[in-house]
């Protein structure tokens, strides 16, 4: 395959299909190592047959015994690829159009219930640190946002008069997300908060910002969110997209319907946000009870 297409390659995910910066390297990755099984095997990869991709995917279950997630994810890449150079008139037929990705099992999400979730946010915050943890769990609550959404919010980007947040999800899209008044109000004062503390500083736009007034890291957020879990004594260990997960799922079980909660969480495809639609053992036995002829 010419050198310069598996650059073009890279960019038509990044700029066309405005996938992660983390999923288009490991696109990347399991197409360079697919690559490599092609010479190795002196394959020409465009003119492969639909038998050599069979052997291919023998090659990583079998005698690389990857786990489903990860053939999953190098079958993608590469029906990825050819689906590309179809495009780019580079080949003629796409040899992956039969190629069916291993199907994975869907883990049902976990989340916290809605007494972990009260006591978390009733700690008796003192430090600054702790209340600004306390507002970043109120916040993913209640807005569902992702880690790398909410490290980037801006004060311009929250509207504490009219109770929304502008997000920037995936690909740069952004959406208004609704907060509730309680959401509101915490953030209120961690912002008063944030003001006095670093009132002898020049600081970032950021909302949460680090000890040195600098944008927080995740990695910051994920050590933060863990501490304050043990402290308040949640036996789940915590971490941001714990809170997302509870936030779709709570939603759900309240009554909200799935193309509103699609809308929220910035989902492209409603079939993503279905995996949220389990309830728990226990909404199953009232709804039986509550339902059932002989209930």
């Amino acid at each position: 395959m010419k050198p310069f297409l598996l650059e073009d390659f890279a960019n038509h995910l990044t700029f066309e299909r405005q996938l992660s910066p983390n999923t288009v390297n490991a696109y990347k990755s399991d197409v360079e190592s697919y690559l490599e099984y092609c010479l190795a095997n002196e394959k020409d990869p465009q003119q492969i047959t639909p038998e050599f991709l069979d052997q291919y995917l023998y090659q990583l279950r079998v005698i690389e015994k990857l786990a489903p997630a990860s053939v999953f994810r190098k079958t993608e890449a590469v029906k990825s690829l050819y689906k590309f150079l179809l495009v780019e008139e580079e080949i003629k037929e796409d040899p992956t159009r039969f190629l069916k990705s291993p199907k994975l099992a869907q883990k049902i999400p976990v989340q916290l219930s809605r007494e972990e979730m009260d006591r978390l946010l009733s700690y008796p915050a003192k430090k600054f640190d702790e209340v600004r943890t306390l507002t970043i769990i109120e916040l993913l609550y209640a807005a569902g946002l992702r880690v790398s959404e909410l490290i980037n919010l801006r004060l311009e980007n929250v509207n504490l008069k009219e109770g929304w947040v502008l997000a920037f999800g995936k690909g740069g899209k952004q959406r208004f997300v609704p907060i509730h008044p309680q959401a509101c109000k915490r953030l209120k004062q961690y912002m008063e908060l944030r003001e006095a503390h670093f009132a002898a500083k020049i600081v970032g736009s950021e909302l949460f910002l680090n000890k040195n007034g600098k944008k927080i890291s995740r990695q910051s957020v994920w050590k933060d969110l863990a501490a304050l879990g043990r402290l308040a004594g949640i036996s789940q260990p915590l971490h941001p997209h714990l809170f997302r997960h509870t936030f779709a799922s709570h939603l759900l079980q309240g009554g909200a319907d799935l193309r509103s909660l699609q809308e929220m969480l910035g989902h492209a495809n409603l079939t993503t946000t279905q995996i949220y639609t389990h309830l728990n053992v226990g909404d199953l036995k009232e709804k039986h009870k509550k339902f059932h002829p002989h209930g």
